[in-house]
């Protein structure tokens, strides 16, 4: 069975028409990430890396926490889109707008108490602590266009299309790296530059975005269909699902910023150095999950459409050819990073001290992408069935009975125990949803 699907030309096909424009576009953020460390990084202090690292950790946090308003509407749009219920498909895009909008609303009005309560905590010098907090005053306040961001990208994808997101994407990533050089290097911002460009990015994409499918949905719908769903979503019994299905998405998702935001705390407890190194390896992270997301969006997609169709030998048939190539690479990554790993972070930033705690901590990264590789083909897999309570107690287990346990045995190595839990929690994420999804085929409740 699993040998057939293999010679299936048009699973492969139909996995990379999604996953490839999707690798292509992702791999973009991750480069931004590291023209934005590469300019702050040859500043003379380490302090500004640091500061960049903290104030983009607790701006990441908050946003990231909210990134179910992507995974869930790829889900039901998908599944919606497979049973060609195009009503659903627009009601679903205008709820996750409204979401959107009233979370970043609560964003922006609770910024003073959430940038007091996260910097409460963070235990480093002053100078990081101060550009830590300039880059998330200036950051946070492109909280509406990132959500919808998110809501425009899942959508699309949902839709199954992913070439417009891989140009959005794109555009939103040059954008930003042109105006990270010219208000670091041309205008001497430093911190301030960094988060500004990040900004004006975040909006330049939105607008894009929403012309797209302002154009997409014009030839199926009126007026008077907008003001019958508009109605539609005043009435709180048909969002219970949508938010039953975001909450365990939210606290799934709570679980993995946990772990990058607990290391970035620890990092700061060991110094500006080790934080720094840390903040420079973090974006060799960026590039593993970004990359390997396109196979997951893949999943996403393929899976909730033939939950749609009720077609589960196509739904298997979309797991076993994402699994097939998240392996393949997996494996190519990680021989990337033992080969130019040291080259690529000597290139990030001039600073020796930095250069050297980087170097020490990077055979963890070299194992990351073989122990994550489950973990983000099943997120995909579980977002498209759209069972977010299987993926919320997988997380929930990983984190209070793998990496913090873990951590802890190992905390007397220092940096090395927070590396060594991230890659105890990447595949203990991993084979839990395996073994989820295993039961779930054994008792034939892929669909039900």
């Amino acid at each position: 069975m699993i040998k057939n699907t293999f010679l299936k030309f048009s699973t492969h096909k139909k996995i990379f028409t999604i996953a490839l424009p999707m690798m292509l576009s992702n791999i973009s953020v991750p480069l931004l990430g590291l023209v934005d460390t590469a300019v702050i990084g040859h500043l003379p202090e380490s302090y500004y890396l640091a500061g960049v690292a903290v104030g983009s950790m607790v701006v990441t946090l908050l946003f990231w926490m909210l990134v179910f308003l992507r995974m869930s509407t790829t889900g039901l749009v998908a599944q919606a889109y497979g049973a060609n219920d195009f009503q659903q498909v627009l009601r679903l895009l205008l709820q996750s707008i409204l979401i959107a909008l009233v979370l970043a609303s609560l964003l922006l009005l609770l910024q003073t108490p959430l940038s007091s309560l996260f910097f409460h905590f963070i235990e480093g010098s002053e100078q990081v602590l101060l550009y830590g907090k300039q880059y998330f005053d200036i950051r946070i306040w492109s909280a509406p266009a990132a959500l919808l961001n998110m809501v425009v990208l899942g959508w699309l994808l949902g839709m199954q299309n992913a070439k417009v997101p891989m140009f959005l994407l794109i555009i939103s990533n040059a954008v930003n790296i042109a105006l990270s050089l010219l208000f670091v290097v041309g205008f001497e911002w430093g911190v301030a530059g960094v988060a500004w460009a990040s900004l004006l990015a975040d909006y330049i994409a939105l607008i894009c975005g929403l012309l797209v499918i302002m154009k997409m949905i014009q030839p199926f719908y009126n007026v008077g269909d907008f003001i019958k769903l508009l109605k539609q979503l005043l009435n709180l019994h048909s969002l219970r699902a949508f938010i039953a299905l975001n909450r365990d998405i939210f606290i799934r998702t709570l679980c993995v910023q946990v772990t990058y935001a607990f290391m970035t705390m620890q990092g700061v407890k060991l110094g500006d150095d080790v934080v720094s190194a840390n903040s420079v390896l973090m974006h060799f992270l960026l590039l593993i999950s970004f990359s390997m997301d396109g196979l997951a969006y893949a999943a996403e997609a393929l899976v909730g459409k033939n939950m749609g169709h009720r077609c589960l030998s196509k739904l298997k048939d979309a797991v076993h050819v994402t699994l097939f190539w998240a392996f393949i690479f997996s494996l190519m990554q990680s021989l990337l990073f033992y080969f130019y790993g040291q080259w690529i972070i000597n290139q990030i930033t001039s600073i020796n001290s930095i250069q050297v705690e980087a170097n020490s901590y990077l055979p963890w990264l070299i194992l990351i992408p073989l122990t994550s590789m489950l973990g983000f083909v099943f997120d995909g897999v579980f977002i498209g069935m759209t069972r977010a309570k299987e993926m919320r107690n997988s997380m929930i287990i990983s984190l209070c009975l793998v990496y913090f346990p873990v951590w802890f045995i190992f905390s007397a190595q220092g940096n090395h125990a927070l590396w060594i839990a991230m890659n105890a929690f990447m595949a203990a994420r991993g084979v839990t949803l395996l073994w989820i999804y295993l039961q779930l085929n054994k008792k034939n409740k892929l669909i039900v």
